[in-house]
């Protein structure tokens, strides 16, 4: 069975089951690198494992991205 979620702010398709570490998973993203907002509110990367994704929630995934000028 499959659900539908708004993943940055497009509606997806995923299987039915899936934590917010296993939908990191199945994007291949590293999540060293990431914030998670889920249905507006900062998820902690050690709830991770623990929040199942819905139908209809709405999940923001953010890269963080190293890097600037040096002066």
């Amino acid at each position: 069975m499959a659900i539908e979620i708004f993943l940055n702010g497009e509606r997806r398709t995923f299987p039915e089951g899936l934590t917010m570490a296993d939908l990191v998973r199945y994007l291949n993203l590293v999540p060293e690198r990431l914030a998670v907002e889920y249905n507006s509110q900062i998820l902690k990367r050690g709830n991770w494992d623990k929040k199942l994704v819905s139908e209809g929630d709405q999940v923001e995934i953010v890269h963080f991205v190293g890097g600037g000028a040096t002066v």
